[in-house]
């Protein structure tokens, strides 16, 4: 390299590749933008090359360039999974999930979206790894030379002192910004697999079983459905714009309850999970144990627990698992003591597929009735419900049918409505109007629900499993997700005013609690 060009090759390429590790996501989206920040990993490997300097243009050509495009894009990943989700990324168990979430988009997103995504992809990588060649041959030329090699080592040292400084020192910190390290986020997720799958793995402590052995008398025979609101967040009372798309029809289903002749109480409580990862919160409610992450979720289904299906099996209650959303087999139905699952195939639904799970909940809700509130002679039931239709992406989402005997015909939608709801597609940039039409049309839903059970003996749980993502829900959002209880005047609501919760659809806070711990209270509240 001329001499002349040295300083100004140098510059450049130390300010590219700082800047490839140091960009910010842009919320709620997946772009990014630049920060100025430094990158202690970048001053390692600077300092490394000064070092082995007769080894410099190897690592220039055959090394770093690969851990650059790895720490690229392990960096991008860590700042746009929060971004995006609301939490960080989990090499160990989210990668387990990829492939429903790749046949998830192949099947409701547009083949040329998901095909320029991936070609995105992999040109971006392709122009990162040529990049990093160029720039990091243009340093190992520069410290061939004293002078050049003398004032980068330099400033290499002196940036990974101040790197040092900063973890020390709140002040330092404060005066010198550096980028979250690239190889801290690896580390972590080292120690998740080593925690999760490795030979010297330990047990997580989990909380003991709740006495779940009330008598239920107070419910006096009533058939219950608790039914997990897919994404069902604090969101939709806290942000504006959304509680105002939601308002008719939470007006609605507050209508449908005092038409019925029921009341409703409502509380928030602190859910598990974020965005996701729903099994999480279902499994604390239905055993009434904290399970904040898969490791605690395999232990407890590894052990012998007690569980709401079985507490309402012992007292003469026939328990149902209305699953829309299961595609194969189900394993944890035999854990929690279910009489029957309804998965896909047992529902039986032929209509249109309105987007990745396909079956609208207000089928389901239909078939229930049909295949077991309908009969002449039967135990009460007590039917645990997660619905699908506000899953993510939030659509293509079913009309609503008033008529509700035509659900489980061939003429369920008029063939106009089903066109309509087909045309409006989510914005996978803007998911907040897609996710406000879907949870209308669940509110919707379960207003009909009341309507068509006004006469009969019914409680209804309708609780939110977990705030939708970070895209939707705003960042720094908590974990507060609604419950609501609608029963009949009485003795189940009256004992669950005097234990925290309010009068009507809103939440107040602060929230009652943890998820799992407000298991003891409404089994309290079903008792005499």
């Amino acid at each position: 390299m001329r001499p002349w060009i040295v300083w100004p090759a140098l510059a450049a390429s130390l300010v590219l590749l700082n800047a490839s590790l140091t960009f910010a996501n842009v919320w709620p989206t997946a772009k990014i933008r630049w920060e100025s920040a430094l990158s202690v990993e970048l001053a390692a490997c600077v300092l490394l090359l000064v070092i082995g300097r007769r080894r410099a243009a190897g690592l220039a050509r055959r090394v770093l360039p690969t851990l650059w495009v790895a720490l690229v894009l392990g960096h991008y990943l860590d700042v746009t999974a929060p971004g995006l989700y609301g939490r960080e990324f989990n090499l160990y168990w989210d990668s387990q999930h990829l492939g429903n979430v790749w046949a998830m988009l192949v099947r409701d997103v547009p083949l040329w979206i998901t095909a320029a995504a991936v070609t995105g992809f992999v040109l971006a990588a392709t122009a990162v790894g040529l990049a990093a060649r160029v720039a990091w041959s243009r340093i190992a030329a520069a410290v061939a030379h004293r002078g050049p090699r003398a004032v980068v080592g330099g400033a290499a040292a002196t940036v990974l002192a101040l790197f040092v400084a900063t973890l020390v020192s709140e002040r330092m910190a404060a005066s010198v910004r550096f980028a979250d390290p690239v190889s801290r986020a690896c580390l972590r997720q080292v120690r998740y697999v080593v925690a999760m799958a490795g030979p010297g793995r330990a047990a997580p402590t989990l909380g003991e079983s709740p006495d779940l052995d009330t008598s239920l008398d107070g419910l006096q025979g009533a058939d219950v459905l608790l039914a997990f609101i897919e994404s069902y967040g604090a969101v939709t009372y806290d942000n504006e714009a959304i509680a105002a798309s939601l308002a008719a029809s939470r007006t609605d289903l507050a209508a449908a309850i005092r038409d019925a002749g029921r009341e409703v109480v409502s509380a928030y409580l602190d859910s598990p999970t974020f965005g996701g990862s729903s099994w999480l919160a279902h499994l604390s409610l239905l055993t009434g144990v904290d399970v904040r992450d898969q490791y605690a979720y395999v232990a407890v289904m590894a052990a012998s627990r007690d569980t709401l299906p079985k507490a309402f099996a012992r007292k003469g209650y026939r328990s149902i698992a209305l699953m829309p959303g299961m595609r194969q087999a189900w394993p944890e139905g035999a854990f929690y003591g279910f009489d029957v699952i309804y998965g896909r195939d047992d529902l039986d639904y032929r209509g249109p597929a309105f987007g990745w799970w396909s079956i609208p909940d207000q089928f389901t809700l239909a078939k229930l009735d049909a295949v077991e509130l309908a009969r002449a002679s039967r135990p009460p039931v007590f039917a645990v419900f997660p619905t699908s239709t506000t899953h993510a992406p939030f659509g293509p989402v079913a009309p609503y049918q008033p008529d509700w005997s035509r659900m489980l015909g061939p003429d369920a939608f008029d063939p106009a409505e089903v066109e309509r709801a087909m045309s409006d597609t989510p914005d996978l940039m803007n998911l907040s109007p897609s996710y406000a039409k879907a949870m209308a049309y669940e509110l919707t839903t379960f207003a009909g629900y009341v309507r068509e059970h006004a006469g009969d003996r019914l409680v209804m749980i309708l609780i939110g499993d977990h705030q939708p993502v970070a895209a939707v829900s705003g960042k720094g959002a908590p974990h507060d997700v609604p419950i609501h209880v609608v029963a009949s005047p009485g003795g189940v609501l009256n004992r669950l005013r005097a234990a925290g919760f309010a009068d009507g659809l809103e939440p107040r806070r602060p929230a009652l609690g943890s998820m799992h711990a407000v298991v003891p209270t409404l089994m309290g509240a079903f008792g005499r």
